[in-house]
This record gives C-alpha cells, structure tokens and sequence, in this order.
C-alpha cells in the first residue's frame, strides 16, 4: 500500500517564470509527475493551485488538489496529444446526450424535450452548429457542416482549456452542454443537472441506489471542478 508523500515545506508562493506563473514550496518550483515545468497561464489559475498546495496538511493528498491535477493533465497528457484529444472530444457531437431521446414513458420524453431542447437551440445560435435529436439508440446522421463547426470550435482552444473541457463534456456526455458550460449559457450546476434528466427520472421511480449516487457525486464534483478551472483561465 502506497503511502501519501508527507509535507515537507513551509511557504508556498507563486511565483515568475517562463512562459507564464509557476508555484514556489520554500522557493522551489513545483514540476508535474513527469517532471515537467508546472507553468500556469493565468494567475488567477496560479493563485488557486497555491492555495490547494498550502491546504495540504501532514501528507500531501492529490484528490483534494483537483485544478493542481488538471494543470498536470494539461501539461503532460493533453499538450503532446492535443489533436488526439480534440478530435476525441469533437467526436461526441456524434452521439451527443441530448439527441438521443426516449419513445416511452412519454413523462420522460416529455422532460428530456423541456430540458434539452433549450441548449440545442442556444448551440444553433450561438455556436452555429445545430444537432438533431433522434428517438431510440441508434445515433442520427449529423449536419456534416455543423459537426465540422464543433471540430473547428473544439481545437480553437488551448491544452489548458482543452484539458477543464475534456472533464466537462466527458462528464456530462455532451459536447454541447461542455461548450455551454464555458460560455456562460447557464450556471455550471444548473448545466449538470440538465445532464442528470435521465438518472434523476429513474430515481424518482426506482429510488436512489447509494453506489450509483456516490459515483454520481463524483462526476459532479468533476465537472464543477473543471467549470471553476476554465472560468479560472480567463481571469488574469
């Protein structure tokens, strides 16, 4: 059994360096698990991965140190991979969440109409790229320009962005709701629980099964976390 690395600094600071921010334990950069410079492009950023480093008591814990983990995922995964990655990502406008709707029981159809509806139309306006839903599991034939605009959309962002985006749209399986989530359409709660239609109707008729709710709690704890780190990347 892995022991958690003990503490073994007093000061933590940002600090300057190449190509962006850096974190200082007593003056030493921080580097990634494979030994990367940590370089931070915002400070707003640098700012709360420092403060998750000071948080950390008598044992260092990554799970309490998400946006630290995703700026590591950013740097050693999604960086030397990016296309890979977008291309990934893009792909679930494919098979997006909220085009694949129910036949029956109607009460359900009905709700996935009045919560999914919306984003898909704020996606055709304001992304330029209008999917349609489909009834059953076989996926429908997308609009060829309109998945090309998604793909277009997906590599415009950088691999600190891409990184935050891959946990919000793998997350919630949408592509559509990750895109609505980074610019604004709705608060990053209210946009998971659009997500949530789904599992919230079997609860409501099956009652909550406490494992599937706390890997829900998880995921959701995730895709908040990653909706922080984005809105986090834009501030400077």
């Amino acid at each position: 059994m892995n022991r958690a690395p003990k503490r073994f600094w007093t000061a933590t600071e940002v600090g300057e360096a190449e190509g962006g921010l850096t974190i200082l334990l007593d003056g030493r950069p921080v580097r990634t698990p494979a030994r990367a410079p940590l370089i931070l492009p915002t400070r707003a950023l640098a700012e709360a991965v420092a403060a998750e480093w000071q948080a950390q008591e008598d044992e260092v814990r990554p799970a309490t140190m998400p946006l630290a983990r995703l700026a590591n995922s950013a740097i050693d995964k999604v960086a030397p991979q990016f296309t890979e990655v977008a291309e990934m990502l893009a792909a679930y406008a494919e098979t997006d969440l909220l085009c694949h709707r129910a036949e029956y029981p109607e009460a359900l159809a009905a709700r996935q109409c009045q919560a999914w509806d919306p984003p898909l139309g704020w996606a055709e306006v304001e992304l330029g790229a209008r999917l349609e839903p489909t009834v059953g599991l076989i996926p429908r034939e997308q609009d060829r320009a309109a998945l090309s605009r998604l793909r277009e959309l997906t590599h415009a962002l950088d691999a600190f962005q891409l990184a935050a985006f891959h946990d919000l749209v793998s997350m919630s399986g949408s592509l559509v709701l990750g895109f609505a989530t980074i610019r604004g359409y709705d608060e990053p709660a209210s946009i998971w629980n659009v997500s949530r239609v789904d599992e919230t109707w079997q609860e409501e008729q099956w009652g909550v099964d406490e494992e599937a709710a706390a890997h829900a709690a998880l995921k959701r704890a995730a895709f908040l976390d990653a909706a922080r780190a984005f809105r986090l990347l834009q501030d400077d």
